[in-house]
């Protein structure tokens, strides 16, 4: 069915069909390959093309753009971006007190700074 963009969100799109009824394009369901960034692939007003995959438990329309697509050619898509893990606060405090301590962040430090006369 053809549908409008009517909002974008972080987790996907809410597309007005033509009897007037929404539903969410999930952002897993918008391509074939890793979505980061839903304004990447869709803007409110868009017209777009959405299959019907079902209803959800609270009766809400459950669409796909990546199905009305064919696959890319080469097998899997490429894989997710990894996160890098979060560095603990110990470890952050313990290197800007040594980066502070050297002068490496331009403050007055034991070894770095400027040394009185």
């Amino acid at each position: 069915m053809e549908g409008r963009v009517v909002r974008v969100v972080s987790f996907g799109a809410f597309v007005e069909l033509a009897g007037g009824e929404q539903g969410l394009v999930h952002i897993s369901q918008i391509a074939h390959e890793y979505v980061m960034n839903v304004r990447d692939y869709l803007n409110e007003g868009e017209i777009v093309q959405v299959l019907i995959k079902g209803r959800d438990a609270k009766g809400r329309l459950d669409l796909s753009i990546k199905d009305l697509t064919p696959a890319p050619e080469g097998g899997a898509p490429p894989p997710r971006p990894r996160r890098l893990p979060k560095q603990s606060p110990e470890f952050e405090n313990k290197l800007k007190s040594f980066l502070r301590g050297t002068g490496g962040f331009g403050g007055k430090g034991k070894k770095g700074g400027r040394k009185k006369r």
